[in-house]
Order: structure tokens, then C-alpha cells, then sequence
């Protein structure tokens, strides 16, 4: 049976109204979508600060400390698509509600947790509450504000938190850790919580959505053990050679799962988690493989430069918190000034600036040593490579976004985080192991400690550049240059509605 016609963008509920309480609502509705994105973004790298102080309390193995930032990463990536379907079946406000109640039910678990085993579950449980939250908090901008410079200004301010959120999550896990205990790392988010659930009360209409399938598990379910699957054996590689049995028993496995997926989402599936048509559109297409590689390099940044400050310079949890002020003042500029960018140099240039910066940034950490000092040798970096983040969040979200059908919109928004958590996660897990396995043949060739832990670390970064490098070409060779209009006008608003316009019309 065909489909009904969707509705204009902007013409049901979600419309915004002209009068003084329609713009209020609008407002506390991008308040609440934010402190939802800052949550999510926060704990994926919070913890970071408080991995050793984790790792000493819990008894973690040094191999099966990366598991705490990816037991979130992939709940959260794997989950996503599925997330954003459920918003659709459920409503909008019943699912934001439900994955606040959830992610604060996790963060009290892992506050308490006694073991590594119960801490690695409690991350899981905040990645799946995470993977109902993200993609609402993208698809109510979507739907809330109309697309044009409203929408341009909202997804700024969204790209804005979702880039400084990871900068400051570091920041704040170095503080708490230090000041308080490393259990409120988890702890932090109930006030969050609470004060977002007040708000998603208050703003987000509690509309029945129209009848439809039922969520596809199936789907999420091969989607996630695919996932599971190929970053346990990538983790496992410093183990187990490439070529062992287990090694590409595990990859065999991972691709076999991917393959079901898109043979059950193709084929079987009466209500898809993805529709795989939606990857034909070029803006959605692009969009995704540019966030997963820049994922890719965010993730494995934070980390290693969390390790780096406290393993080789030896940083107490505060001053290696406090080291990331830079990288937050960074993001914030990049991100207020990408708009006005894109306005006068085109969203093309604009993010592929941004992405050879980040990669510049990274490729610079790749000389940190043991003698390293932090204003000479990690501020410069911090600047780069977070200027450059802040530039191409913005740019690369408003070109994914753009033209989207309001009933895809949660579709997209998994799309996008599903491809930024996953790619970090892969990252993760494979240049986890390149480090290690950089560490111990320095080691093995008579280097320090410090030393040989710095060589892993820098080998870390100069592959992270490599990626963002690659991301950047990807932008240059496939990003639709826009064709503005004489006459336009050069500010933020008026460009940012020209790039939206014209990116949608570059759709194939």
C-alpha cells in the first residue's frame, strides 16, 4: 500500500508559531534538544580523566580499559537507528523522556559500581539511553524550526554544544576525578537529567504518532552484533596477530552480520530501520562518511591526549582536565564563526578548512615526547585542530540535514550519530592497538616507559591525521559547490539558507 504523503516540513504540530509563545517554546525546546546533545557528547569523553583512577579502583586490565569508552560508543552506535525509528512509534516526548529516565538510572549504576564488569554495563546502559536521545535532539530541530536561517541558527547552536561537548567533558572529568572522586563523572548527570526532563515537560507536545510497523529489532540487532563484533576483533589484534585464525575468524563473522543486516533491511524488513535509498542522496551520503572519519579522529584524540598528559607528563585528573581549556575555547570559535564562513567562502570550503586543520592539529600532537612542554607543544595543536573541529561540525551537519523529508528526519539524525559513534569506536579500537603494540616494541628496543608510551601515543595521532586527511579529500571531491545568487547577502543567516538550499538541490 503506497504511503501517505508526508506532511510540509514545519505544518504539523511541530510548526513553529509566529506570536512571542511560539518563538518562547521554540526556544526551551532548542534548550532542552541541547542539554540532551551536551549529556551525550559529555560522557562520551567524561570519563576519559577518570579512566586511570577507574582503572586502579576497579581492577581493570590495561588491555580492558578502552572498554569503558567503548561499551558507550558501541550501545550508543549500534542503537541509533533504532532510537530514532522508536521516536517516530512512540512520540517524540515519551521516547526524550524515557531515555532521560534511562541514562540517569545508568549514570546511578555506574556511580556505585563495584566491579569492572558492573561499570562496562552501566556505560552500556547510558550508550543505549544515549541512542534514543541523540537523534530526538536532531530531529526536534528539524521539525521545530522551519529550514532556512532559523534552522541555520539552531543547528549552529546544536553543532556548537555537540563539538564543545567532547572538549569539555574532558575538562570536566579532570575536575571532578581530582576535586571530588571519579564515581561523579557519573553522578554529574543527574542534575542534567532532571532539569531536561522538566523542560521536555514543558515544551515538547505530547503528540500520538500516526500507525505505524513495528520497530524493526531484527535490524538493530544484526546492526549492533555487526558492530560489536568487528571492533572486538580489531581490539583483539594486539593479541592476536592480523593473520591468526581468531583475528580473521572475528572480522569474517563481522562482515557476514553487516551483510545480513543490509540483506534483512532490503528484503525482509516491513518496517526498516534504514531505508537504503535514503544512502543514495548525496548530502546524506557524504555527510555520514565525512562525520565517521572526523568521529574517528575526535574520539581518539581526547583519549590519547588524556593518556598522554597524565602517563608521560604525569598531570593530576585537574591540571590534565584544565589542559583542555584551549581545545574548549577552540571549538567555540569555530563553531560561531562557521556560518559567517560558509556565507562568504561557500559550506564546501568552509569544511574542508576545517577538516585540514583538525588533521594539521593531530598531525602536530604526533611530535609530543617526554620532554614535551604544554604551552610549547600541546596548546599550538589544541588551538588547530579544535578551531578546525568547530568549523566542519557546523558546516558538515547543516549539509547532511539539508532538504531531509520530515518523516526521514529521524532516520537522518541516527544516520549522522550512528556514523560519529561508530567511527569512533573503530577508531578506538584500532589505534588502541596500534599504540600498544607501538609501545612495546619501544619498549623491547630499550626506551623508557615514558618514552615508549609517548611513541605509541604519536602514532596514534599521525594515523588520526591521516583519516581527517582523507575526510577532507572526500569534501573536496564530493561536496556540491554551492552557486550563490548574485546579490546575496554575506551573513550567517542569509548564507547558511543559500548553502541549505542549494546542497539540497545538488541531491542525487
Amino acid at each position: 500500500m503506497p504511503e501517505a504523503a508526508p506532511p510540509a516540513l514545519g505544518t504539523t504540530h511541530a510548526r513553529p508559531h509566529p506570536d512571542a509563545a511560539g518563538r518562547t517554546r521554540s526556544g526551551v525546546v532548542l534548550a532542552t534538544v541541547c542539554l540532551c546533545q551536551l549529556m551525550v557528547t559529555l560522557d562520551a569523553s567524561i570519563v576519559n580523566i577518570a579512566l586511570p583512577a577507574m582503572g586502579h579502583a576497579l581492577g581493570f586490565a590495561d588491555s580492558a580499559l578502552p572498554w569503558v569508552v567503548n561499551a558507550y560508543a558501541l550501545a550508543f552506535g549500534g542503537l541509533l537507528l533504532l532510537g530514532g525509528r522508536i521516536a517516530d512509534l512512540v512520540g517524540h516526548r515519551r521516547a526524550l523522556l524515557s531515555g532521560l529516565v534511562l541514562f540517569g538510572l545508568a549514570s546511578v549504576l555506574g556511580g556505585f559500581a563495584q566491579t569492572s564488569a558492573q561499570l562496562v554495563a552501566a556505560r552500556a546502559g547510558q550508550g543505549v539511553a544515549a541512542a534514543l536521545l541523540a537523534p530526538i535532539s536532531l530531529t526536534l530541530i528539524m521539525v521545530t524550526f522551519t529550514e532556512g536561517p532559523a534552522r541555520a541558527r539552531a543547528l549552529g547552536i546544536w553543532s556548537m554544544v555537540t563539538a564543545g561537548g567532547s572538549a569539555l567533558g574532558v575538562l570536566l572529568g579532570g575536575v571532578l576525578t581530582d576535586l571530588l572522586d571519579w564515581r561523579w563523572v557519573f553522578f554529574v548527570n543527574l542534575p542534567i537529567v532532571l532539569v531536561a526532563g522538566l523542560l521536555a515537560g514543558r515544551s515538547v507536545p505530547a503528540v500520538r504518532p500516526p500507525r505505524a510497523g513495528r520497530p524493526d529489532v531484527a535490524g538493530a540487532v544484526l546492526a549492533t552484533a555487526a558492530m560489536v563484533t568487528l571492533v572486538y576483533g580489531l581490539m583483539e589484534t594486539d593479541r592476536h596477530p592480523w593473520g591468526s585464525a581468531r583475528t580473521l575468524g572475528t572480522l569474517g563473522a563481522a562482515l557476514l552480520l553487516g551483510a545480513a543486516f543490509l540483506a534483512w533491511e532490503a528484503r525482509f524488513a516491513t518496517a526498516p530501520i534504514v531505508r537504503l535509498g535514503i544512502l543514495r542522496v548525496r548530502t546524506v551520503w557524504v555527510s555520514g562518511l565525512i562525520v565517521t572519519l572526523l568521529g574517528a579522529g575526535m574520539l581518539v584524540g581526547f583519549y590519547f591526549c588524556s593518556l598522554y598528559l597524565q602517563n608521560v607528563l604525569h598531570y593530576g585528573p585537574l591540571a590534565a582536565g584544565a589542559a583542555f581549556l584551549p581545545f574548549c575555547a577552540g571549538t567555540m570559535a569555530g563553531s560561531m564563526v562557521a556560518g559567517r564562513l560558509a556565507a562568504r567562502f561557500g559550506g564546501r570550503a568552509v569544511l574542508t578548512t576545517g577538516l585540514l586543520l583538525a588533521g594539521l592539529g593531530m598531525l602536530w600532537f604526533g611530535g609530543l615526547g617526554v620532554d614535551s612542554g604544554y604551552l610549547t607543544a600541546f596548546v599550538g595543536p589544541s588551538l588547530v585542530t579544535s578551531v578546525g573541529v568547530g568549523l566542519c561540525m557546523v558546516s558538515n551537519t547543516s549539509m547532511g540535514t539539508s532538504g531531509v523529508d520530515p518523516r526521514e528526519a529521524g532516520l537522518v539524525s541516527g544516520l549522522l550519530n550512528a556514523g560519529r559513534q561508530c567511527g569512533g569506536s573503530i577508531g578506538l579500537a584500532v589505534l588502541s592497538t596500534l599504540a600498544v603494540t607501538t609501545t612495546r616494541h619501544a619498549a623491547e628496543g630499550g626506551d623508557t616507559a615514558a618514552a615508549a608510551l609517548a611513541a605509541g601515543y604519536d602514532r596514534a595521532f599521525v594515523v588520526t591525521a591521516v583519516l581527517l586527511g582523507l575526510a577532507a579529500l572526500v569534501a573536496v571531491l564530493f561536496v556540491p559547490s554551492p552557486k550563490r545568487a548574485p546579490g546575496a547577502r554575506a551573513d550567517a543567516g542569509a548564507g547558511a539558507e543559500a548553502q541549505a538550499s542549494l546542497e539540497s538541490g545538488a541531491r542525487r
